[in-house]
């Protein structure tokens, strides 16, 4: 959460400018997709390292990483050279949405087989 605000906080070719604009601005959006997916899954391991992902914890981290996307982009309408839109709300979103389908599935063993074992044993070995 503390990557995703520092990097909010620069402008959007703080870090990497790609030479083509619409490939820049292209990844640069998607990344959205991908930052927050990547917050719900790291949310899903804090988890797991003491309980097991049930419908209503997974609600609940899918809410938070969503509420964050939220928060970000209200920062991000505070800084410099930065925008904040409703269609980053909805790819902030929709991140979180796909990767909850895909933990939730492999956790409860509906998809991604190899994944639900992996995610199973991260909580069978927690010390709590």
């Amino acid at each position: 959460m503390v990557a995703i605000w520092v990097m909010s906080s620069m402008p959007d070719n703080a870090v990497v400018e790609l030479p083509d604009s619409k490939w820049d601005s292209g990844i640069k959006e998607s990344l959205h997709l991908v930052e927050f997916g990547i917050l719900y899954v790291l949310l899903v391991f804090a988890l797991l390292t003491f309980k097991g992902l049930t419908k209503k914890r997974n609600i609940v981290l899918m809410i938070i990483a969503s509420l964050y996307g939220i928060t970000d982009e209200i920062h991000q309408s505070f800084v410099p050279y930065r925008s904040a839109t409703m269609i980053d709300v909805v790819k902030d979103i929709t991140g979180v949405l796909v990767a909850s389908w895909i933990m939730y599935g492999a956790y409860h063993k509906k998809r991604f087989l190899k994944l639900g074992r992996v995610l199973r044993k991260l909580e069978s070995t927690s010390t709590l």
